[in-house]
């Protein structure tokens, strides 16, 4: 049994592993079948729920228009909206990856 570990700050320490696994999907196919596998119908829809909440918010969307459409709580909008602001910058290095993608 793996135990979660904590850095000096307090922070989960990830099991990089798993994110390096990710890295080596090379088609779509892959990437849909590796989550299909790793993660239950209940995670993957909050997962992809999570991630229409932070694209909407990042293109300037309302919150009702974000719980109208997505049919995600405020609770959850709030959460990706603190995200968006105060975390990692994931969300902005993808969705700029992607924008650029479709532009090419």
């Amino acid at each position: 049994m793996v135990i979660m570990k904590n850095d000096k700050n307090g922070k989960r320490e990830p099991h990089k592993e798993m994110y390096e696994a990710i890295l080596t999907l090379e088609t779509l196919d892959e990437c849909i079948r590796f989550f299909d596998d790793l993660c239950s119908v209940t995670e993957l829809c909050a997962i992809e729920q999570r991630y229409q909440v932070a694209r909407m918010l990042s293109e300037g969307n309302i919150y009702s228009t974000i719980l109208e459409q997505t049919g995600a709580s405020s609770a959850t909008i709030s959460r990706v909206n603190r995200s968006l602001r105060y975390g990692a910058d994931g969300y902005d290095v993808v969705f700029k990856r992607l924008d650029a993608k479709k532009g090419e």
